[in-house]
């Protein structure tokens, strides 16, 4: 399998993804240059229904543009919503292996009233690896393993398997289970309430006393491909947080262990050559 760079960066306003083979004489056209070769644009949408934040019981509708680039003929097999931007330094024989980067967003009060009297967490990126690997045709379980840099300083790590089946040639159907794991830096972050935001927000003071399990969940989606440049998908994503997450006087008290997502998007491929 050739490696490929895909990054990936979501939010209600943005979103944004590339991918990149390695270019030869022969895969480039001319090879005059990396760029040289049969490329595509992909342009859409993404509507969704979602957590207004990690762990809130209200919800909000986002609507995400969506924009990616990548050579032609360098499709993955499988790819998830879920996937953080990754580029694959080893693959081949169903596995494949790299590096991954997550960008993470500023929370503030002024994304939920909830949030009122609690310290701001900045915005940041986590960095680290990612293993996928394909145990039959129509399976493939994914985990990433990431660090936090600015927004937080702990580790996060990610796990899901995903079944895919073709109902038709056009339609797919895709689905599996999801868990969730960090350390105890990252729940101080996003769920710790220390005496002074304690007295400023009226929540309970809540010290998390180590890491382990954030959440399970499980997710789906059905795909459809209109047309050959064009593909639409309605997904839906369900999340109970665990451990330190879920006793959080934030989740307790005005929040919600439930965590749901639905949502639909659009995209469509446009093909162009570079020389």
């Amino acid at each position: 399998m050739r490696p490929h760079l895909a990054a990936i960066l979501s939010a209600p306003l943005v979103a944004a993804s590339l991918a990149l083979a390695p270019a030869s004489a022969q895969e480039g056209g001319s090879g005059k240059n990396f760029w040289s070769g049969d490329w595509s644009v992909t342009v859409g949408a993404s509507g969704a229904f979602r957590p207004e934040f990690e762990g809130s019981r209200s919800h909000l509708f986002s609507l995400v543009p969506l924009v990616s680039v990548g050579r032609q003929g360098n499709d993955r097999r499988f790819s998830s919503r879920n996937d953080n931007g990754s580029f694959a330094l080893f693959g081949g024989y169903g596995f494949e292996a790299g590096l991954t980067g997550k960008f993470l967003f500023k929370r503030d009060a002024d994304d939920a009233n909830d949030l009122k009297g609690l310290d701001p967490v900045k915005w940041g990126v986590e960095a680290g690896g990612f293993a996928e690997v394909y145990p039959t045709d129509w399976l493939r379980v994914r985990g990433e393993l990431r660090h936090g840099f600015r927004a937080h300083s702990g580790f996060v790590a990610d796990v899901a398997a995903d079944a895919f089946y073709d109902v038709t040639p056009h339609i797919r159907i895709s689905g599996g289970p999801r868990a969730s794991f960090a350390s105890k830096d990252y729940f101080e972050t996003y769920y710790g309430v220390n005496a002074r935001e304690a007295a400023a927000s009226g929540l309970s003071e809540y010290q998390p006393d180590g890491g382990g399990l954030k959440s399970l969940g499980v997710g789906g989606a059905v795909t459809w491909k209109v047309t050959d440049a064009f593909t639409s998908s309605v997904f839906a994503e369900y999340a109970s947080l665990k451990g330190a997450a879920a006793d959080s006087s934030l989740v307790r008290e005005r929040g919600s262990r439930n965590q749901f997502t639905i949502g639909l998007s659009s995209s469509y491929r446009f093909d162009f050559t570079l020389d």
